[in-house]
């Protein structure tokens, strides 16, 4: 069933053994007399292949004179019904239904137009137009352009011509001259060039694309997608995403929709329908790998969590299995997080703070702004907040001292006194250095009652040589303790290790050494169980040279590990991590890894789980507005909107209130 040449990466295969005479005699014994056997009529028609099940409807026909179709959809009811009946039409009918349904009516279901034209291949797309005219004896492309307009219309006209190129062979002066005409008619022109968008993302090859993208994110410093976004807007922006989705990786597309399908509240069933029929004979397997890869949970499982009776055990038979249960990470999937670390290694991205300093700053002025926003009844929030948001921390210290020498009183003192909650932490870690805000972060991590090892591993794993000596310091200074001590005494075994050595900040600066990089990658491998070849060395001597690899090895030399390590076990160390590790080990790794990775994305993650679901975790929201405000938080701004497709100011506007959210919405800088 698979193209000559290719391994079939679909769940439902033709059945051995095949009979439809027999079948259609099974499907007609199963619908007759009162009700319906359910669940024979989805065991044999999952177990089929389309080609066969269609065969079945002929035979069907012929035996009992009546359409299988119509009488699926008598005996069957909802769901359950809608999905065994897509999978009766043929890919090419089935699509034509879909399309037809989206645009009949009032009102267009654009979502479904952009899967579908985007994700198609040339010859499925020529398969669906034939179709469409065979059901409905209209014009596919008439009906499209009579129901849409603008851009939108004109990239979907575009993908229904199905005329992509398919050559393999790429021009690596086109794909350089591709890059920069996108560039030229997005980033860099007084307003957009859309024509350009649509003639190269409609017309290249997928090879050469993935080449342009990559090239584009050299010369621009962003991933196309995020020049998408900026330059484009409603549903064409939509379908120009999916687009490049798609031409990425169709499998990772497809476990995106799947995963924005059932997450949350409800579940979108159309989406999951459609999908799960459409790809169960073409890539299922590849969704399957994508999905428990990106999602840290099977397919499997969050159809059987999201879905029930007939319905449910119906897509679990289309899905094919559990890939929890294998618990083993894929080659596809090994490709992919290959040329993630080859991007991070060649992409030189330049970060970022949103808080900038303030122009005509004048200490003594804001001394006495901030003195009248606090003196008399009441305090004046607003005016606090503009001061102390809008002002590098540079200038915070010199206003400090300005307020002690005009007032002869301590600022903080004052700030501590009038502010309360949240509001108050956050101004007050706005005020100290960076170095005295780690040092104090780490401090309360440590004291009293329990530990939190969440906030020593962001801290430790993230910052660099210069931070690390300069937290040391102001530890000494604020606690008149070393910070090691105080790490030692309050942590255990493997996890304490990582953190002693992480606090000495001694992480080389130079280069990649090749090299070394494969010898530090085999050490990595048998650490974690997944070498070909073992050393002599000792489990404890093996975990040593673990621990000095990943606490001490410069990050560009360390990127490099990670690729020799995916070529000599075909695992991506974050995955193997995360499967072979546990606990406060585990997360400090995984964080030292991310952050070698995309450290922006790190905490672009850290912010999203500290704001979504019921309640929020205002000590990392905190935290990391705070830390991150000079350094980098416009780049993690775009991070959060690339992973969770909403910008961190719309989160943090929809889960915080008062006066602690202006103050982080001035932080946050804008609205992406």
């Amino acid at each position: 069933m698979a193209p000559k040449g290719k391994v079939y990466r679909g769940s439902v295969k033709d059945f051995p053994g095949f009979d439809a005479n027999q079948d259609a005699e099974a499907l007609y014994n199963a619908m007759k007399g009162f009700g319906s056997d359910k669940e024979a009529i989805l065991d044999l028609i999952t177990s089929r292949s389309n080609k066969q099940r269609v065969e079945i409807c002929q035979v069907y026909k012929s035996l009992y004179g009546k359409d299988l179709i119509a009488d699926l959809k008598y005996e069957l009811t909802g769901k359950f019904e809608r999905l065994i009946v897509s999978l009766m039409r043929p890919p090419a009918y089935s699509d034509a239904k879909e399309i037809k349904d989206a645009i009949a009516g009032v009102g267009t279901d654009e979502k479904c137009l952009i899967e579908i034209l985007a994700s198609r291949s040339n010859q499925e797309i020529h398969n669906l137009v034939a179709a469409y005219k065979d059901a409905y004896e209209r014009d596919l492309e008439a009906d499209i352009v009579g129901d849409t307009s603008g851009h939108f219309k004109k990239m979907l006209v575009v993908l229904l011509q199905g005329t992509r190129e398919e050559d393999d062979v790429v021009s690596e002066d086109l794909v350089e001259q591709d890059a920069k005409d996108l560039l030229e008619a997005g980033e860099l022109k007084w307003g957009t060039d859309e024509a350009q968008f649509i003639y190269i993302l409609g017309r290249r090859s997928k090879q050469h694309l993935r080449l342009v993208f990559d090239e584009y994110l050299k010369i621009s410093g962003k991933p196309i997608e995020r020049s998408i976004r900026g330059e484009l807007s409603g549903d064409f922006e939509k379908l120009m995403l999916a687009v490049v989705k798609c031409i990425r990786s169709t499998a990772e597309y497809f476990a995106e929709r799947l995963y924005k399908a059932m997450k949350g509240l409800g579940t979108s069933d159309n989406t999951l329908i459609r999908i799960m029929v459409s790809r169960s004979e073409i890539d299922m397997l590849d969704i399957r790998e994508v999905f428990r890869t990106k999602y840290e949970k099977s397919l499997y499982n969050m159809i059987k969590e999201d879905t029930s009776g007939e319905y449910k055990k119906a897509l679990l038979k289309l899905c094919g299995g559990d890939d929890d249960a294998a618990g083993e990470f894929f080659p596809e999937a090994a490709q992919v997080a290959y040329r993630m670390w080859e991007l991070s290694a060649v992409v030189k991205v330049e970060l970022r703070g949103t808080v900038q300093p303030a122009g005509s700053f004048n200490s003594d002025g804001d001394a006495q702004v901030l003195r009248k926003a606090m003196k008399g009844l009441g305090t004046d929030e607003g005016t606090i907040i503009n001061v102390v948001t809008q002002r590098s921390n540079a200038q915070r210290q010199e206003i400090l001292k300005a307020y002690k020498a005009h007032y002869g009183r301590d600022l903080m003192a004052d700030l501590k006194s009038e502010l309360s909650g949240s509001f108050a932490k956050l101004i007050l870690g706005l005020m100290l250095t960076p170095a005295q805000y780690d040092a104090k972060q780490l401090r309360k991590a440590v004291e009293g009652a329990g530990t939190d090892e969440s906030a020593l591993i962001e801290i430790m794993a993230t910052r660099n040589n210069e931070e690390i000596t300069a937290i040391n310091k102001a530890y000494q200074e604020a606690y008149h303790k070393r910070l090691e001590d105080d790490l030692s005494s309050d942590t255990s075994g493997y996890f304490k290790r990582i953190l002693v050595s992480l606090a000495l900040g001694n992480r080389d600066k130079g280069p990649e050494n090749l090299t070394q990089a494969h010898e530090d990658a085999k050490v990595v491998a048998e650490n974690l169980k997944l070498a070909d070849v073992s050393s002599n060395d000792s489990s404890d001597s093996l975990e040593t040279r673990f621990l000095s690899i990943l606490c001490t090895r410069s990050y560009p030399h360390l990127r490099r590990v990670f690729q020799e390590f995916i070529k000599m076990t075909n695992h991506d160390v974050e995955f193997a991590i995360r499967k072979r590790m546990s606990g406060d080990v585990r997360d400090a790794f995984l964080a030292i890894v991310r952050s070698v990775k995309n450290k922006p994305a790190f905490f672009a993650d850290k912010l999203y789980k500290s704001m979504k679901g019921a309640g929020t975790d205002e000590k990392t929201l905190t935290r990391i507005m705070i830390s991150r405000s000079e350094i980098d938080l416009l780049n993690i701004r775009h991070e959060f909107l690339d992973l969770f497709d909403k910008s961190l100011h719309h989160m943090i506007e929809k889960d915080t209130s008062g006066d602690y959210r202006k103050a982080l919405l001035a932080l946050c800088g804008g609205e992406d």
